[in-house]
């Protein structure tokens, strides 16, 4: 397939925003009521779920830590959440994003609290189209939020990736596929604190740190959105 093009003549990018813009965002908190926690996130036509169930007790019991909980985190695509259905079975990718989820939302969860138990957090990616690691990190903050477990602060996931040369907010699959560079980002904007960064791909020194600074303005936003969704939720149940 040729490359389509990805910045057009007049700067803009080839679904029409600025390289600093973000898709539409729509986030839900408490859409599944059998979990402790959960919450839908759209990144554009990334659509995804995370629920969250615990503090609750450890099996098997030699997986018991004394002094904190456990974080066990399944990251998901579903089959029909890509073009081409994929395996339901977990591949190499979704184990390691699993395992970089997961320790980004260690790095924020008070975990020291609950000692001797399991906190399970899935993830599950109903639609894929680019970020979904950067959406699944959004959603399974604000499923633990909805859950009502301590943290030090929201994580907001967002990726910068490098196209045709040119840095831009918020990848989506085509500039993904076709791009020279991908970093995704997972920032705590509220201490000022980076728990997540990757970079697949070829950025120079200066193209990581500008990439950094557009990764936290795009993350502050999402932050907002994310204290807003829960502000709403908390809101509805004080009035009825």
């Amino acid at each position: 397939m040729e490359k389509p093009v990805l910045i057009r003549e007049d700067g803009l990018r080839h679904d029409g925003r600025k390289p600093g813009e973000l898709r539409p965002i729509r986030m839900e908190v408490g859409v599944l009521k059998n979990s402790d926690g959960s919450a839908i996130v759209e990144y554009g036509g990334t659509k995804v779920i995370a629920a969250v169930y615990g503090p609750r007790e450890t099996y098997p019991k030699h997986l018991i830590l004394p002094d904190r909980a456990i974080i066990r985190c399944r990251y998901h695509m579903s089959p029909f959440s890509t073009s081409e259905r994929k395996s339901p079975a977990p591949s190499r990718r979704e184990i390691e994003l699993s395992k970089v989820i997961r320790e980004a939302l260690e790095a924020v969860v008070f975990t020291e609290l609950f000692p001797r138990t399991t906190i399970d957090i899935f993830i599950e990616v109903l639609q894929a189209d680019g970020g979904t690691r950067t959406a699944g990190l959004t959603a399974a903050s604000l499923a633990l939020a909805d859950a009502g477990i301590p943290m030090r602060d929201l994580v907001a996931g967002v990726a910068v990736g490098k196209v045709d040369g040119v840095l831009v907010l918020d990848i989506d699959e085509v500039e993904d596929e076709y791009g020279e560079a991908d970093m995704p980002v997972g920032y705590a904007a509220g201490i000022d604190e980076i728990v997540l960064l990757q970079l697949n791909g070829v950025m120079t020194k200066d193209e990581v740190l500008e990439g950094i600074k557009l990764a936290k303005k795009g993350a502050e936003h999402i932050y907002k959105v994310m204290k807003e969704t829960l502000y709403k939720k908390y809101l509805k149940a004080l009035e009825s």
